[in-house]
C-alpha cells in the first residue's frame, strides 16, 4: 500500500508530551568525545602553499559523540547516567568538566584507561569578510581498536550499576572500539531483562547483528542503505528497508530520518508512517542525529507512542540543523516550534479551552498576552491601526469576536453587515492578530476571566472605568491600554458614507 507523507500527531498532544520529558532517568552508553573548535580569521592565503592562514581568535570545547547526546538529554530535563571509556588526559578531564555542568548528569560510569586517549575532534573554523564561520579542517585523535575483555568487564559492571531505577537505555555507537558485539549484546540482554527499552543509534557499519534484540533503532537514509543493501528513494523502499531491519534484528520499531523529507517510522505491530517536516535553513547538520536520539528516547520514556516520539524527534532534529555545531535544543524551542506549526495547520481560531492551554505555554516562555474584543464588522484602517497598537503592548494578541447573534442584540437586526465566518476569515489574514476566539455573551467578561491577559486593550473612546474586565485584569497584575482613534474611521462611518453616496440605490452597488 502506498504511504503518503502525513502530518504529525496533534500539536496539543506533542506539547503535552514535551512537558512530561523532565525527570526521566536515562542510561546512556557509548563513545564519548570532546569536540574542540579553534576559531580564527581566514582572510589570506599562505605564501608557503595555496592554503588559508587561520589567525587564532579563540577556542571552545564542546561535548561530542555520546557526550552530545548526554547534553541533549540533560537540556530536555532528563537525569542522565553516562557509561563509557575515556583516557587519563586533558581531553578526558575536559569532557567530565563539560558533563558536570548539566544538573542531574552522573559521570561515575566513565571508566578511565591510561593507554587509550579520549577521542577528541579538533575543528579549525575560519571567518572571512564578516561572513558566517565555516569549518576548514578537522583533526581527529582516537584509538578505534576493540577494547579488551577485561576492560569490557569493567564497562559492563558500571553499566549494571547505572540501570537501577532507569526508564530507558540509549546506545550511541560511533565505532570507536567500545561497543564490541559481545559488550553490545550484554548491554541489550541485561537491559531487556529489567524491562527497559533499548534504543540504538548505530555506527556507520554494514553489519548490524550486534544490535539484535534492541527495542528500536534510529538511523539515517545513508546508514539504512548500507545496513540493508536496499535503495532508499521511494516510500515503498522506506517500508521495505524498515521492515527488513525489524525482521532481521527482532526490533519493536525502526525510525529512519530522511533529511528534508522528514522521517519514516515502522513497527513490528504494523504501524507505517512517513512524517513530513517543514523546510529548513540548514546551517550545520552536526549533532542532528544525536538530538533525534535524545528526543526519541525521552519521548518514549514520557509515554509517547512510536509515531508521537518520532514526531518529537523530527521537530528536535529540525531545530538542531539551524544551529552551528552540536548545540542542544530546549523544550521551550520545541514548544515554540509546535505552536508555530499549529498555527500554520490550524489557523488562528481556537476554542476557549485550547486558547487558555496555549496561553499558558506562551507565558511559560516569558511572553505577554494581550486581549481585545469587538464586532469588527467591515474591517477598515481604524481596525488595522487598532490591532497594530494592541500587538505592540505585548507578544501575543488574542482577539475576541462577537457572534452574529450577540451583535444583533447589541446593535439591532440590521447588523452585522458581514457574517461571523467572513469576519473571522478576514481577521485571520491580519499579521498583528495571533489568536481568534468567538463569544456569544453580551460582554467578553468570561473570556477575560479565563484568559487573564497581561494587557487589556480598548479604544480611547472608552474610559478605563467603562472597560469590561478592567478590574479583573488589574487585580491579577495586568494593565489596561487605551488605543488612540483615527478620526472618521469607524464601521458606522463607512456605512453612512455608502448610504450618502448611493442613497436609495445602495442595493444597486456593483463591486
Amino acid at each position: 500500500m502506498a504511504i503518503a507523507p502525513s502530518s504529525s500527531p496533534p500539536a496539543s498532544r506533542l506539547i503535552e508530551l514535551v512537558d512530561k520529558l523532565p525527570d526521566r532517568t536515562v542510561v546512556l552508553i557509548g563513545d564519548f568525545m570532546t569536540d574542540r573548535y579553534v576559531f580564527g580569521n581566514a582572510e589570506r592565503l599562505s605564501p608557503e602553499a595555496p592554503v588559508p592562514v587561520l589567525h587564532f581568535q579563540h577556542e571552545e570545547f564542546r561535548l561530542g559523540g555520546a557526550g552530545s547526546v548526554a547534553a541533549d538529554l540533560a537540556v530536555l530535563g532528563a537525569k542522565v547516567r553516562v557509561v563509557g571509556l575515556i583516557g587519563v588526559d586533558p581531553a578526558g578531564a575536559e569532557l567530565k568538566r563539560l558533563l558536570a555542568k548539566f544538573d542531574g548528569t552522573e559521570t561515575t560510569g566513565l571508566v578511565e584507561h591510561p593507554s587509550r586517549p579520549t577521542t577528541c575532534k579538533t575543528r579549525l573554523v575560519g571567518l572571512a569578510q564578516h561572513r558566517h564561520p565555516q569549518q576548514m579542517l578537522r583533526l581527529d585523535l582516537e584509538d578505534p581498536s576493540p577494547i579488551s575483555a577485561d576492560l569490557a568487564t569493567k564497562i559492563l559492571s558500571a553499566f549494571e550499576v547505572a540501570l537501577a531505577g532507569a526508564d530507558v537505555v540509549c546506545i550511541e555507537d560511533y565505532n570507536k572500539g567500545l561497543l564490541t558485539p559481545e559488550l553490545t549484546q550484554a548491554v541489550i540482554t541485561r537491559s531487556r531483562a529489567k524491562g527497559l527499552p533499548v534504543i540504538v543509534d548505530p555506527a556507520a557499519i554494514r553489519e548490524y547483528r550486534k544490535y539484535t534484540g534492541a527495542t528500536a533503532i534510529k538511523l539515517n537514509r545513508t546508514e539504512t542503505e548500507k545496513a540493508t543493501e536496499l535503495p532508499m528513494e521511494t516510500e515503498a523502499q522506506y517500508a521495505a528497508a524498515a521492515g527488513k531491519l525489524i525482521s532481521d534484528l527482532k526490533l519493536e520499531a525502526a525510525v529512519i530520518t530522511l533529511d528534508k523529507h522528514g522521517a519514516y517510522v515502522a513497527t513490528a505491530q504494523g504501524v507505517s508512517r512517513w512524517m513530513r517536516t517543514r523546510a529548513r535553513q540548514v546551517y550545520d547538520v552536526t549533532g542532528a542525529g544525536d538530538m533525534v536520539l535524545a528526543a526519541l528516547s525521552l519521548g518514549r520514556a514520557a509515554g509517547a507512542d512510536w509515531e508521537e516520539a518520532t514526531a518529537l524527534a523530527n521537530i528536535a532534529g529540525g531545530i538542531e540543523v539551524e544551529k552551528f555545531g552540536a548545540v542542544p535544543v530546549t523544550r521551550q524551542e520545541m514548544i515554540a516550534e509546535l505552536l508555530a506549526e499549529s498555527t500554520e495547520t490550524l489557523g488562528k481560531q481556537r476554542s476557549l479551552a485550547a486558547l487558555v492551554a496555549e496561553a499558558k505555554i506562551h507565558r511559560a516562555a516569558g511572553k505577554k498576552i494581550v486581549f481585545t474584543n469587538g464586532c469588527f464588522d467591515l474591517i477598515h484602517l481604524g481596525h488595522v491601526s487598532y490591532f497594530r497598537f494592541a500587538k505592540a503592548q505585548g507578544d501575543m494578541l488574542v482577539v475576541g469576536v462577537n457572534t452574529d447573534e450577540s451583535i444583533r442584540r447589541l446593535k439591532g437586526d440590521r447588523r452585522p453587515i458581514v457574517s461571523l465566518e467572513d469576519r473571522l476569515s478576514v481577521l485571520e489574514e491580519l499579521e498583528s492578530v495571533d489568536y481568534l476566539v468567538t463569544f456569544d455573551a453580551d460582554t467578553p467578561q468570561e473570556l477575560i476571566e479565563a484568559l487573564v491577559p497581561d494587557v487589556l486593550v480598548k479604544g480611547a473612546d472608552y474610559t478605563k472605568d467603562k472597560v469590561i474586565g478592567a478590574d479583573w485584569v488589574e487585580k491579577h497584575g495586568g494593565r489596561v491600554a487605551l488605543a488612540p482613534l483615527i478620526d472618521g474611521r469607524s464601521t458606522s462611518g463607512v456605512i453612512d458614507k455608502i448610504l450618502r453616496a448611493y442613497g436609495p440605490d445602495a442595493a444597486q452597488i456593483n463591486c
